[in-house]
C-alpha cells in the first residue's frame, strides 16, 4: 500500500525523491544515531507515508514530541489518516519554514531533525535556506540526520552541510533498497 502511494505521488510531484518508502534496514540505520532516552523533540522533513515516523514513535518517550513537516498534500492526507498519536504535530509546509513551524508549535529547538528530502533536486538558494534554518532549529549538539538514495546523490551534499555544521560524516548504505547515503551533521 505505501509503495503504491509513493508511485502515485512520484508521478504527480517532481519533488518526491523515490518510488518506494525507505526499507526497515535503512530506517534503523538512520535512527541508530538517535539517543531516545535523552530526546524531547524530533522534526522530520518529508515523512511521506510515515515509515520513519512509525519507527520514531515506537522508540520515543511518552513526553517527547514529533513534528512532521510534509509539503505534499497527498502524503499529508495519508499521514492524517494513518497517525493518531498525541505526541505528533503534522504540518503541511516546506521545511525551509522550520523556524516558523517550531514557533507555531511553541518549541524553540529540536534535538534531531531527520530528512529524506531530495536536496539534489533543489536550486542553490533553496538548498541553503533549508540548511541554514535547519542549523538554527537544532539545539547545540543536535543532529541533522539526512538520507539520500544513490540516485539523488554523489556525496555532493556533504560539501553543503559542512558550510553550516562543524562535524559532518557520511556513509554509503548498500543494504537499503535502493542503496542510500546517510549523513550525520552535528551542531
Amino acid at each position: 500500500m505505501d509503495t503504491l502511494v509513493y508511485i502515485m505521488n512520484f508521478i504527480r510531484d517532481k519533488n518526491v525523491a523515490s518510488i518506494t518508502p525507505t526499507s526497515s534496514v535503512g530506517v534503523k540505520k538512520v535512527c541508530s544515531k538517535i539517543d531516545f532516552s535523552r530526546t524531547d523533540l524530533i522534526v522530520e522533513y518529508g515523512p511521506g507515508t510515515g515509515v520513519f515516523s512509525k519507527y520514531l514513535l515506537g522508540h520515543m518517550g511518552e513526553e517527547s514530541r514529533l513534528i512532521l513537516i510534509e509539503r505534499n498534500r497527498h502524503f499529508n492526507s495519508f499521514l492524517k489518516r494513518k497517525i493518531n498519536d498525541p505526541r505528533v504535530v503534522l504540518v503541511q509546509d516546506s521545511c525551509e519554514n522550520v523556524l516558523e513551524t517550531l514557533r507555531k508549535c511553541k518549541e524553540s529547538e529540536a534535538d534531531y531533525i531527520i530528512s529524506g528530502i531530495p536536496f539534489s533536486f533543489f536550486d542553490h538558494d533553496l538548498k541553503h535556506r533549508i540548511l541554514y534554518n535547519t542549523h538554527r532549529a537544532l539545539k547545540k549538539g543536535g543532529k541533522f540526520l539526512v538520507y539520500q538514495t544513490c540516485f539523488q546523490t554523489n556525496n555532493h551534499l556533504k560539501n553543503h552541510l559542512e558550510k553550516y555544521f562543524p562535524v559532518v560524516t557520511s556513509k554509503y548504505e548498500i543494504a537499503n533498497i535502493p542503496p542510500m547515503r546517510t549523513y550525520v551533521a552535528i551542531k
